[in-house]
Order: C-alpha cells, then structure tokens, then sequence
C-alpha cells in the first residue's frame, strides 16, 4: 500500500505541470484567477475517472460469489458508466445491461455495477469495455453463458469531428449459451426492449 501511495505522490505534481503546459499551450495563463488551481482541480478529477486502474476484479466480486441450485436468466439493467475515450480522453457514457445463466453459482447483484465501474474507470474503448466485463464473469462465475450490451454516447462524436449529437454505439459480447442459442439470445435482447418495471403490480 504505502509503495503505491508514494508512486501517486510522485504522479501528482507531474499532472499538474503537464496541465500548466497544457493551458499555456492553448493561449492561456496559468496563474490567473479562476485558472490557479485548474491543474491540482484536473489532476484530482483524472485520478477519480482512472481509478479503475487501482481497483482489482478478483477484490470486487471474489466475496460476493454464493452456490446456489438456479438456472434461470440472471440479468441487471440500465447500468450507468461514464468512461473515457483511448483516442482523445474525452468521455463517453451510457448504460450497460448484464446477463448471466448460473451454473452452480451466482454474484451478488450490487457486484455488476461494480465490476461495470471497475473497467469503465479506465482509459476506453467501448468495444474492449464490453468484452471485458464478459470475460470477467465467464472466468469467475463459470455460467452457462454471459451477454453484455453497452450503449454509448460518444463525446469524441459529438462535440468534434462529424458532430453528431444523437448518434450512439452499441456493442455487445455473448459468451455461452448466449452466444450458441439463438432462442437464449433473443430472451436475453426481447428483455432488454421490455420494461419490466411498468408491469410490477398490475
């Protein structure tokens, strides 16, 4: 812990000179009111949307894992992450759905969102995003199957380049059962268009 602590002591007042670089380099003064403390503000920021980096997947849901005898669909939606672009480091955000077909063992449910913030904490892309949380379950859980979806909204589309604002991604991965039944497939996508929670109590 303390090798890790004094390797981000060393990081800090790098950040924060590249950030003065930064800010001279596009026409402004560093040292002026309103801008004095912009690099300790970015560096602080960056470190909070790259702590995923610092965050182990095997801490996160090793605790979490129970055996159970279910086989049914297990699926958590509308998961929002915020992430940011490999490319330019601007971000892109969205909801991520997750599902899995136990096979002798389940994760705790509040464990997704986790595992979803753990690997979108991290410089991105949204493809790898959305197999590395598959992966991630399939090696730990060993299901029958693992689908994850993920829609983005990209910043890097929308504010330069083509600049298209209603524009999103979507990607999926499909592992197992998902991947190999298309009947298993289709439940999993039908769901996701389904707002279940309208019914709840009818």
């Amino acid at each position: 812990m303390s090798s890790l602590m004094d390797s981000q002591t060393q990081i800090t007042p790098a950040i924060q000179m590249l950030i003065k670089q930064l800010l001279t380099s596009v026409g402004e003064n560093p040292t002026r009111e309103g801008l004095e403390k912009t690099p300790e503000r970015v560096e602080k920021a960056f470190r909070f949307m790259t702590k995923g980096y610092q965050e182990d997947v095997d801490n996160v849901l090793n605790e979490a894992l129970f055996p159970i005898d279910y086989d049914e669909m297990v699926i958590v939606k509308d998961i929002d992450f915020y992430s940011l672009c490999e490319h330019h480091m601007l971000p892109f955000f969205g909801k991520c759905h997750v599902a899995y077909i136990p096979n002798g063992k389940i994760v705790g449910l509040s464990k997704i969102p986790r595992l979803v913030e753990v690997f979108s904490r991290r410089l991105q892309v949204q493809e790898r995003l959305t197999v590395e949380i598959a992966e991630a379950l399939e090696s730990r859980l060993h299901p029958q199957g693992v689908a994850v979806v993920v829609e983005g909204f990209h910043l890097c589309m929308m504010m330069r380049g083509v600049q298209k604002q209603n524009a999103y991604a979507t990607t999926s991965s499909m592992l197992g059962e998902f991947r190999n039944q298309q009947k298993t497939r289709g439940e999993f996508l039908q769901l996701l268009r389904h707002n279940v929670r309208r019914h709840v109590g009818e």
